[in-house]
């Protein structure tokens, strides 16, 4: 990372929470900025960027590392969406296994804008095997459409009428999982009838 920095490179450093919490052993953007900034990376200019702060303190914030007054980003996900900082070609993510899939992959999505090669470290201790398997995921497909299938694969539809976002509904006749080859074609069939109408 410092070869990078050095070289021009900008890095983001994701974390799961903007405080340090008494419950959770999770590592904070507050406190590891001033880590990064003092301990870590001296040589280097350090901001940065939670959701607590106010909108004018966020832009500023990603203004001047997008301009190059800072030379490393610590935030949360809030840089998520919506950033776009072309010299950035690092991301660390800190408790990576507290981020859903699709967190993951739109987070990756902020390095690899420029032409230089792009890094993305993920670190963490997933305790379960479906934290395994989001982390195995993301690291292995980069196609952002296979990685909203695993996502539905993972956690299910929702609740198609109600307000449950994950899980498979409560449906009185099929199933999701084994009816896949019934939903193929009712999706061929609505294809065919779109094309009609």
């Amino acid at each position: 990372i410092r070869a990078e920095l050095k070289e021009g490179g900008r890095a983001y450093f994701v974390y799961p929470l903007v405080n340090e919490s008494d419950k959770l052993e999770l590592k904070d953007a507050i406190t590891f900025a001033e880590t990064l900034k003092n301990e870590i990376f001296p040589e280097f200019r350090v901001g940065l960027v939670h959701g607590q702060m106010s909108t004018d303190e966020k832009d500023e914030a990603v203004r001047r590392f997008r301009e190059g007054e800072l030379d490393i980003l610590a935030a949360t996900v809030v840089v998520e969406v919506g950033v776009d900082v072309p010299e950035a070609n690092i991301m660390v993510i800190e408790n990576a296994e507290r981020f859903g899939l699709s967190q993951l992959h739109q987070l990756r999505g902020r390095v690899g804008r420029g032409r230089k090669q792009s890094y993305l470290f993920l670190f963490g201790d997933p305790k379960t095997e479906e934290s395994v398997k989001r982390l195995n995921t993301i690291c292995m497909i980069h196609d952002g459409f296979r990685i909203a299938e695993e996502d539905l694969k993972m956690r299910g539809f929702g609740d198609f009428a109600g307000t449950r976002q994950s899980g498979l509904p409560k449906l009185h006749i099929g199933d999701f999982d084994s009816d896949t080859e019934a939903l193929h074609r009712a999706r061929i069939d609505a294809s065919r009838y779109a094309e009609q109408v």
